[in-house]
């Protein structure tokens, strides 16, 4: 289906400061043009976007969708070690069927807040990849590992068998061993011969407390990123870093060296205690950063609009240098830098890339007047003010309703799941 997007304020993502005003043409999963709509262009379907702003897509580089099964639940924990204390029982009590109804709800809200890819990190993933499939969206899901070498090794032939049969553009994968204080030595190599292996990603939180530095100090003698080194864990292959909060100055000297990239989860990293990691310097020296949610129940929203304003705060606010984030930086964290990062010809409305875009109504009284428009989406944006989405050309967000899956039975779903839950 062609798609004509008319009279929209244009944010290519290409280069800093530039903007139009002008139409979008979407042929397919492909943008076609970006400016002005010439004759040989006929639209199957027509949106007036005046009054709205266009920009690529939303890339959530880190979360745990499920997890909104613990929304708003054992809130008040101190710290992230005494919260996973609280969590990792109820997670012990969840089936595939949870999983799903709770991916769901994920993959709508993050609709409704502009995302149309996220990264995953959580357990029986082909519940998570139906509810991809079934919304539309796109996802790189986690071969999420724990414990020791034989727990990995059952948890890879689990996911041989009941996930990796369904990977494709829509849903690729990484592997994704949670930290290096629940899985073992032996299980952080394997997890890198695993990645190297299938030539696939590496997802894993690294640095996200002071209590994680100072065990690993204690036990190895290094910081996390220096005993991941020592294991080779960045040996030819790409990797992710969530968090990322404590990285020391030898830290980050070896870090811009690596193939990896610091996911900045700042509404968790705040919610837990866990401290503001200083991305503002982490770009000044190269290091590349992205922006994610963490999960719904460290958060406890999917809304990674509200990220990218607490990222742009938090960047002025624990800059030691003088050096801060502009807003254009924190758009890019969202979209064209994470686009490259997983691989993905998008986060850029430039004719030849893929149609993934969102529609922003401006007409709110919390946007006028616009003035510069890379500071309102940053500083005064609402995720509610997204109002369209498309993925690959299909439109899976229209007035602010998804278009697949129906709001009113996931949220009785999700409801009668946590009583049963909590009965088991």
């Amino acid at each position: 289906m062609k798609t004509l997007i008319a009279n929209a304020l244009v944010i290519p993502m290409d280069r800093e400061e530039r903007f139009l005003i002008g139409d979008i043409g979407l042929d397919g999963p492909t943008i076609a043009f970006v400016g002005r709509k010439n004759s040989s262009f006929v639209p199957d379907r027509v949106i007036d976007a005046q009054g709205y702003i266009a920009l690529p897509s939303l890339y959530n580089s880190h979360t745990h969708l499920a997890m909104g099964l613990m929304r708003n639940y054992k809130d008040n924990e101190p710290t992230l070690q005494a919260w996973l204390n609280e969590i990792f029982p109820i997670e012990n009590k969840l089936v595939a069927d949870d999983i799903l109804i709770a991916s769901r709800i994920g993959v709508i809200e993050a609709l409704q807040s502009g995302t149309g890819h996220f990264h995953d990190m959580y357990f029986k993933a082909e519940a998570t990849a139906q509810a991809v499939r079934e919304s539309g969206m796109r996802a790189k899901l986690g071969l999420t590992l724990f414990g020791d070498l034989a727990d990995s090794k059952a948890r890879v032939d689990r996911w041989d068998a009941k996930v990796l049969p369904s990977i494709d553009d829509s849903v690729t994968y990484s592997v994704a061993p949670h930290a290096i204080y629940t899985c073992s030595g032996e299980t952080l190599r394997f997890a890198h011969d695993l990645a190297k292996e299938r030539r696939v990603p590496l997802h894993i939180h690294l640095s996200e407390t002071e209590k994680e530095n100072d065990d690993c100090l204690s036990e190895h003698n290094k910081t996390p990123l220096q005993y991941l080194i020592d294991l080779n864990f960045f040996d030819g292959v790409s990797v992710f870093l969530a968090h990322c909060v404590h990285l020391s100055e030898e830290d980050q000297n070896l870090l811009k060296e690596l193939p990896a990239t610091v996911i900045h989860n700042p509404s968790s990293n705040l919610k837990l205690s866990s401290g503001i990691a200083p991305v503002a310097t982490y770009l000044e020296k190269g290091i590349p950063v992205l922006l994610g949610t963490d999960g719904a129940s460290s958060n406890n929203n999917l809304n990674l609009v509200e990220e990218m304003h607490l990222a742009a705060l938090l960047g002025r606010l624990s800059s030691k240098d003088g050096v801060t984030l502009k807003p254009y930086q924190i758009l890019e964290m969202a979209t064209s830098r994470s686009a490259k990062a997983f691989g993905i010809k998008g986060g850029v409305l430039q004719a030849g890339f893929e149609s993934d875009l969102i529609l922003i109504n401006t007409r709110k009284a919390h946007l006028a007047p616009l003035n510069d428009p890379f500071s309102a989406l940053v500083y005064s944006t609402q995720g509610s003010d997204i109002e369209y989405l498309f993925s690959r050309g299909e439109l899976l967000l229209e007035k602010g309703r998804p278009t697949r899956l129906d709001l009113s039975s996931s949220i009785e779903a999700i409801d009668n799941a946590w009583v049963d839950i909590k009965r088991r």
